[in-house]
């Protein structure tokens, strides 16, 4: 019998799949210095719009983003800056992987 994994163990699990995800990742960190549209994303990340509106749906969806309309227009923005911390660990942690000698 498969036992059931605790919801909150549950939402990390998906929240650290879509984050390694390289796009979720970039657009992730475009938003950590301000708020943008997918066009604007699109054009400093350099992927189609398709590739950016699907990135983003999967970001609303594991709530790291949301987004507000403005003149029509998604923009879209952090709902939590406690990613930017975890963010600089996981970087910190990787970095410091890299270069360690087992």
């Amino acid at each position: 019998m498969k036992r059931k994994m605790p919801e909150t163990q549950y939402r990390a699990s998906r929240f650290c799949r879509i984050l390694g995800n390289p796009t979720a990742y970039q657009i992730v960190r475009h938003l950590v210095k301000k708020s943008a549209s997918p066009s604007e994303l699109v054009e400093k990340i350099g992927l189609s719009v398709q590739t950016i509106s699907d990135t983003l749906r999967n970001l609303r969806n594991v709530d790291i983003v949301r987004y507000e309309t403005v003149n029509k227009n998604k923009v879209y923005f952090l709902k939590d800056k406690t990613i930017v911390a975890i963010l600089d660990d996981i970087e910190i942690f990787v970095n410091r992987i890299r270069i360690k000698k087992w």
